[in-house]
């Protein structure tokens, strides 16, 4: 960044869109990000109000050499939206999502959540692989892969994209698709934000729903090992259009959840999809049968946007959070037994350890497809997310990841985990993760910002020319 002294009124003069300084009302609120562990003071947040102004503060930035960031949704763990002394570039205005039942495709702006496109594709009998929380933007979870109740079905987010608009860092606007600049469209499919900001996604979208089935069966910590290695089975031998998680969660004071168990610690095996309620009755009978008993359970309908936001109550914006993730082949008896002893080690009652099968359409893809730094080999990712909303417990609860993490390793895939499940990834773990890709994810970084400033995010150089 230029050694001059940084001033927002030349800023302000330069560009068109909204630019709000460090004494600006307003200016804390639109700093913040998801992450309360995360508290960067950038010198200026600009708002751009569509591509063209995006691209005009690019030119602006890298005229003046000034550090720049990029937020979409600001739901990332490790914060790279936000840095000190950088300008965010936020792209919250650039919303819009319009879906096109005839041509089953989305197009949403770089600042839209999962939960605009959830909402107006499920009125259409449509829908794409999201996320897990319905607050979570839809740039950087496809950016970096996107996983979603939905990836055995549909495949990943990445998976199902037709095309994106990019900024790229020398401030031109391109579409990359197989078609068109098909390298970068490679790269942007699991490669993060490393290659330009993503100003517009198309997706291709399914018929599904617009209800769902599911099921939610508990089981406490002492039967915990069974219920991971057992209902990885189930999950992964589901009927088609049938897909499921588990999870080590705390029980949530809600009405289905009996009261002697809200708030105790146990491992939830969740099942859903769009079938009847005897489609996914088998499952169930089969998850039933294990010895011992589930502790509780739920069996509903519901719509599927409310199946996405089903877990927003245990990430609420401004908790303090810290993850890590691994990809298994599987868990066996001394993985579960690692997971279960471990989880129970967390201090916070919003620590979770989510667990997704790696199956059905996530494997038809081939890996050299895309970018996504991961084996398509049938497994399961695991994320370890401390979490607590009290800034005082999270240092203990940083730790326990990284205890966790540590202890886990032995039983992982050499692929070092997920970058969007990565809090802190070193270029050592960000190497490791993209394995034979990299090579060709640092010649696309080359070819597309040779300077590297698109760096805020697990980071990937430009290779030497």
């Amino acid at each position: 960044m230029s050694t001059g002294v940084f001033s927002v009124d030349p800023l302000r003069r330069s560009i068109g869109a909204q630019v709000i300084g460090p004494g600006d009302a307003g200016y804390d609120e639109a700093r913040t990000v998801w992450n309360g562990a995360i508290d960067r003071r950038p010198l200026a947040v600009v708002r751009p109000a569509d591509t063209a102004e995006v691209a005009e503060a690019v030119g602006v930035l890298r005229a003046i050499e000034a550090d720049l960031t990029v937020r979409g949704g600001g739901h990332n763990y490790a914060g790279h939206a936000v840095a000190d002394g950088a300008v965010m570039l936020d792209l919250s205005k650039l919303d819009s999502v319009l879906v096109d039942p005839l041509r089953r495709r989305a197009r949403c702006g770089g600042g839209a959540t999962w939960a605009e496109l959830d909402g107006m594709a499920a009125a259409q009998g449509l829908a794409v692989t999201g996320g897990f929380l319905s607050d979570t933007g839809i740039g950087g979870l496809t950016l970096g892969g996107g996983f979603g109740w939905l990836t055995p079905m549909f495949g990943m987010s990445c998976d199902n994209l037709v095309s994106v608009e990019v900024v790229t860092a020398d401030g031109r606007v391109v579409v990359a698709s197989e078609r068109e600049n098909p390298d970068l469209f490679w790269g942007l499919r699991g490669g993060g934000g490393n290659f330009g900001i993503a100003t517009s996604f198309e997706f291709e979208l399914h018929e599904f729903g617009p209800m769902v089935q599911v099921a939610l069966l508990f089981w406490p910590p002492e039967d915990g090992v069974a219920a991971l290695t057992e209902g990885q089975a189930v999950l992964m031998s589901l009927p088609e259009r049938h897909f499921g998680s588990m999870n080590a969660i705390s029980g949530p004071p809600a009405p289905f959840v009996p009261e002697r168990w809200q708030g105790e610690p146990g491992f939830v095996v969740a099942i859903a999809g769009d079938g009847t309620a005897d489609d996914l009755a088998d499952a169930v009978v089969l998850l039933r049968a294990l010895t011992p008993a589930p502790a509780w359970e739920l069996v509903a309908e519901m719509p599927y946007p409310a199946l996405q936001q089903l877990f927003d109550d245990i990430a609420p914006w401004g908790m303090c959070a810290y993850e890590n993730s691994l990809y298994l082949d599987r868990i066996d008896v001394a993985a579960a037994e690692v997971m279960v002893r471990h989880y129970l080690l967390r201090t916070s009652p919003l620590s979770v350890m989510p667990t997704m099968p790696l199956c059905g359409q996530f494997c038809a893809t081939a890996d050299a497809d895309s970018a996504f730094g991961g084996s398509r080999a049938p497994g399961v990712i695991v994320s370890i997310s401390g979490a607590c909303p009290d800034p005082a417990g999270y240092a203990a609860e940083r730790t326990w990841v990284r205890d966790f993490w540590t202890e886990l390793r032995p039983f992982a895939r050499a692929e070092q985990g997920y970058v969007n499940f990565m809090s802190d990834a070193g270029q050592e773990q960000v190497a490791q993760t993209y394995g034979d890709k990299y090579g060709r994810l640092r010649a696309v970084k080359a070819a597309w910002d040779p300077d590297n400033v698109f760096r805020h995010n697990a980071n990937i150089p430009p290779a030497v020319r």
